[in-house]
């Protein structure tokens, strides 16, 4: 099994040119051998209780070899004749060091005397190849340059859980994966972070590359991006933070408390107690990173203090998604399986003072319009995409209506994005493995193109952030494939957004980049080939606004 959950473009830029390597110094090692011992104790007293339970069948079996004391009579004497034939072989002492005789030198090398030292291999005439080649080449491998974007996916493939970190550089139409990051539990959701967090005392003017993921365990896990091979987390927020703070400065305390530690199950305001849905960072108030969990509950994080600052309950079932207005700071939307939509001002403590909506089903994704603040957009489970003036709130949720309601698939909209540099372009993807382009104008929303990407069920769908690859967009799914979409290479495309795509002579190919596998088993099938240009057949779940 293979699957992408979600994933998240890194804006140009951000990423360090040359990433540096986790070191794990000897304090830490330290504890990790501490830990590791801690843990084969446990092994020991599990595998001595489940001895002890079964003693009673190893009795019998003592027993059982009493009675067959002839028979081992008869084979020790078989033994005894072989081992006078072995006798004379002296094979007891064969590996035991000769003792040198008086006076005799001892010496690992006869000829030690006329062998050459160099305090540096470079000194040294007979090594023409200097280890430098392979640091170097290792290090071109690892950079990022500025024309590069990065986009993390969260995967699971084969059972495990890991973030795959992409490089995509656009003019050599390549994807790859640059590294990755093990995780403790399957990803659900992810959001970049341009503040650097950690043990130490976080800098609100300092600049980052970090990534916040969410999973089924209830904790939220931040990395370093430009970290390679981190074995931990730089911080965690949650119930886990402690426990890992407690192992970090003494895992004798953390072995003594273990047992009497269990999670707590009961929704409180310190932290989530179930898997995490989603996550929103405020890019106007850096420090702040908000998440919504199936524990029916919105909490609001400080990452200075790596702390939660404050809990809210909207919502009567689980919360699913929640996006941060992009103009007024302190205003989150929200949505949950309890088929209603919040507007709330997260400085007021009062949940009646928040806004409300109803949709037919339950809420799959939220979004504000970043061209027009005053209005939002909802997708649900029944394959619908709601439109919504926030000055036009009802007075309850059954009273909702809709600036205008569109059936976009057959059926749930698992994904939607609303590109940051076009006006009124929008992709939604669905579980009924389509990929479709919307162009959305005052007279209302009009479908582009639709097309099947061959991800499968279609789980995140992002449009790059940066202006040079606004057309760029993400899509993945229940393959575990990545593809980056050109659109702007697609003739609806280009018809829809003439005045925003720039004029091409000649006939354009559409261009859909994968990350090469090495393998050539898809060619053969006639696949799309990955790591470069692809032309899928147009008859093969292809759909276009001018074929319609």
């Amino acid at each position: 099994m293979s699957m992408i959950t979600a994933s998240v473009w890194v804006p140009r830029g951000a990423a360090a040119t040359f990433p540096t390597k986790y070191d794990v110094d000897e304090k830490e090692l330290a504890r990790i051998s501490k830990l590791a011992k801690l843990q084969l104790e446990d092994a020991k007293d599990d595998l001595s209780k489940a001895q002890h339970g079964t003693s009673g069948s190893q009795e019998e079996q003592n027993s059982s070899d009493e009675d067959d004391g002839g028979v081992d009579v008869k084979m020790t004497q078989a033994n005894g004749d072989a081992d006078d034939d072995l006798k004379e072989y002296n094979l007891d002492t064969y590996d035991d060091d000769e003792e040198p005789q008086e006076g005799e030198a001892v010496a690992m090398f006869g000829n030690a005397r006329s062998l050459a030292y160099h305090e540096s291999n470079a000194d040294d005439p007979y090594i023409t190849m200097q280890g430098n080649d392979e640091e170097d080449e290792e290090r071109e491998e690892l950079q990022v340059l500025a024309t590069d974007n990065m986009v993390v996916a969260a995967k699971v493939e084969d059972e495990v859980a890991h973030l795959e970190i992409y490089v995509y550089e656009d003019e050599a139409d390549n994807l790859y994966v640059h590294h990755d990051i093990m995780l403790p539990a399957i990803p659900l959701c992810v959001e970049w972070l341009d503040l650097p967090v950690g043990k130490g005392k976080t800098d609100t003017n300092s600049v980052g590359n970090y990534i916040a993921v969410g999973t089924f365990d209830p904790d939220i896990e931040l990395w370093d991006l430009d970290t390679i091979d981190s074995m931990y987390p730089n911080a965690i927020l949650g119930q886990g933070s402690s426990e890992e703070d407690s192992s970090r400065t003494d895992p004798d305390s953390e072995h003594k408390k273990k047992k009497k530690r269990k999670k707590s199950k009961k929704a409180n305001d310190s932290y989530h107690v179930d898997a995490v849905l989603s996550l929103a960072a405020n890019r106007q108030h850096r420090n702040l990173l908000a998440s919504a969990s199936a524990d029916k509950t919105v909490k609001l994080w400080d990452l200075t203090t790596q702390q939660c600052a404050k809990s809210y309950s909207y919502h009567t079932d689980k919360v699913c998604a929640i996006a941060w207005h992009p103009k007024e700071s302190t205003k989150l939307l929200s949505g949950s399986y309890d088929r209603t939509l919040v507007s709330a001002d997260l400085r007021e403590s009062n949940a009646s003072k928040s806004q409300r909506w109803g949709v037919e089903s339950d809420v799959e994704t939220v979004a504000w319009d970043p061209h027009d603040p005053n209005y939002f957009y909802a997708t649900t489970e029944n394959g619908l995409i709601h439109n919504h003036d926030i000055r036009a709130a009802p007075s309850a949720p059954e009273k909702t209506k809709a600036v205008w309601t569109l059936q976009a698939h057959n059926a749930s909209v698992s994904s939607f994005d609303i590109n940051p540099t076009i006006p009124g372009f929008l992709a939604t993807g669905s579980t009924d493995k389509e990929v479709k382009l919307w162009n959305v104008q005052p007279t209302g929303p009009s479908l582009v193109v639709s097309r099947n990407l061959g991800v499968g069920k279609v789980f995140t769908t992002k449009f790059a952030p940066d202006t040079e690859v606004a057309f760029r967009l993400a899509v993945a799914g229940s393959k575990g494939a990545m593809q980056i979409w050109d659109t702007s290479t697609n003739a609806a495309v280009r018809n829809a957004f003439a005045n925003r795509v720039a004029p091409v002579a000649g006939e354009v190919k559409e261009r859909l980049i994968g990350v090469d596998e090495d393998s050539s088993d898809e060619e053969d099938e006639g696949g799309v080939e990955p790591g470069g240009e692809a032309t899928a057949p147009m008859d093969d779940g292809w759909e276009s606004a001018e074929e319609a």
